[in-house]
């Protein structure tokens, strides 16, 4: 497929117990920037029919797709991404299971004593409202964290148990965020699997719910500067060139650290450093291609 000249397209999934409207901020400083943006709505109860669902939408996109991922939603696009319109991963807090695995494989039990997740009848799972903003969004204001509560939509313990067939990221590059304070899959888990998909990494101070805000402001550090003028980091193309290790590899290909100094307080910056991390895959993705 030839794709040198095609539209740069971003395709979002979103994670369990929220909708695609969580990816608004992002949405629309991707959408500013050019980009071509789709958010899937992914029904979250089987994560082969998230996967198929993801596939549709990657499949309608007129050219080179940039396939990003929030929490459950990494799985889905582990099993998605081999669509041949996608060229690069981006997992936001996110699980990057491999073959075989599944978000069990990382998770265990899901209603565990001390789970912040309640059964419901049918097979489903909510997260327990009551403890919701300190698991979920501890940097959410009290009433995003209650409306966010509110609003949960189901996720199917089959989703949980479903494994992965064909991961993505062993043939796909990938970047990952690691979100520093997150309560729902640990700092140490996220890094350990970036690690293995040899991920191009950025850590922010933030919560798992990473993508979650409507209200974007300004950082006045970090702004919307592209991952290649991070700090004293010149081009990311000529950091690409310099790597020595390609996606899958044991190493991670490079590691951007955005210390505090580059973040506001509050969730507001979340989406400008997602929007970088898109920006950062797709320039990887046509450095690869040289």
């Amino acid at each position: 497929m030839d794709t040198g000249s095609a539209p740069r397209n971003v395709v979002l999934v979103h994670g369990s117990f929220v909708d695609g409207s969580t990816w608004r901020a992002v949405y629309d400083l991707l959408t500013r920037d050019g980009y071509h943006v789709a958010v899937v709505q992914n029904p979250t109860l089987s994560l082969h029919g998230d996967a198929a669902a993801t596939r549709l939408i990657v499949h309608a996109q007129d050219g080179p797709v940039v396939l990003v991922g929030h929490s459950y939603g990494g799985a889905v696009i582990t099993e998605a991404g081999t669509h041949d319109k996608v060229m690069a991963l981006v997992y936001i807090a996110a699980f990057a299971p491999d073959k075989g695995e599944s978000v069990r494989t990382f998770y265990g039990d899901p209603i565990a004593p001390g789970s912040p997740l309640v059964s419901a009848p049918g097979g489903f799972l909510f997260q327990d409202r009551l403890g919701f903003h300190n698991w979920f969004g501890a940097d959410l204001s009290t009433a995003d964290a209650v409306s966010m509560a509110d609003t949960q939509v189901p996720f199917a313990v089959e989703a949980i148990d479903e494994p992965v067939t064909e991961p993505a990221w062993r043939s796909k590059p990938s970047s990952y965020l690691i979100a520093t304070e997150d309560r729902m899959i640990a700092p140490s888990a996220q890094r350990a699997m970036a690690q293995r998909a040899g991920a191009t990494t950025v850590e922010v101070a933030a919560s798992h719910a990473s993508t979650c805000h409507s209200r974007p402001r300004r950082r006045p550090s970090f702004g919307r500067r592209a991952p290649r003028r991070i700090a004293h980091l010149a081009s990311f193309a000529d950091l690409c060139r310099r790597l020595e290790h390609l996606p899958g590899a044991a190493e991670p290909v490079l590691q951007i650290q955005v210390h505090d100094e580059f973040v506001c307080a509050g969730l507001c910056g979340r989406a400008d450093v997602i929007h970088d991390l898109v920006e950062c895959a797709d320039e990887r993705r046509s450095v690869a291609r040289r």
